[in-house]
């Protein structure tokens, strides 16, 4: 039996995927959860041989999780099973050192063959995102330009992002012109949007 764990922040969905996956001879649901920061003691304590993570959950990403999984060497693969079929998050996680990334809408036969598939150690990728992320490309933000513009969303002044981030207004102007030219945007909440639907925030 192959034993998941289904970490997601909606409860309806948590249990249509376990209901789903259940009905599968070879899948056993063990357990699940609804915020990030309670996964890595539900893993220790079922032991499961996948974990089905969602991207947006309180306390803590899929992607944050996948890579305290990769870096305390636990033995369970994670795979992505998220809404947000956005470019830059299938890099993240495949960074981070899931196992799989696939959207919500995948019919439950090919989610099940996935994850046999992840068990068994290949890595199982949506191949129309792959090919979405060719075409998108890589992340050209800097790490401090993500910042910037993750601090400009809620309309937050230069002089707000300056203090919050314990820059000089001058250098959080630099990054947000920086960050606006690269995403080929017309002004910082244009740039944020832009970085935000391309996965890069």
């Amino acid at each position: 039996m192959i034993k998941i764990l289904i970490a997601d922040d909606q409860q309806l969905i948590r249990e249509a995927l376990g209901t789903l996956l259940s009905l599968q001879p070879d899948i056993e649901l063990v357990g699940t959860c609804g915020r990030g920061d309670e996964v890595l003691n539900l893993v220790q304590e079922t032991q499961p041989d996948v974990i089905l993570l969602d991207i947006e959950m309180p306390g803590m990403t899929g992607i944050e999780i996948a890579a305290q999984l990769t870096e305390c060497k636990v033995a369970t693969r994670s795979l992505i099973v998220t809404t947000f079929g956005r470019p830059g998050y299938l890099s993240r996680a495949l960074e981070a050192g899931a196992s799989g990334f696939i959207v919500k809408d995948t019919p439950a036969a090919q989610l099940a063959e996935t994850i046999r598939k992840v068990y068994a150690g290949l890595r199982v990728v949506d191949p129309a995102l792959v090919a979405e992320s060719f075409s998108v490309g890589a992340c050209p933000l800097t790490d401090r330009e993500s910042d910037v513009l993750i601090a400009a969303q809620d309309g937050a002044s230069v002089a707000s992002i300056a203090r919050q981030l314990h820059l000089s207004q001058g250098t959080v102007r630099n990054h947000l012109s920086n960050a606006i030219a690269k995403v080929g945007a017309e002004n910082r909440f244009d740039a944020a949007r832009k970085a935000e639907a391309n996965g890069w925030l």
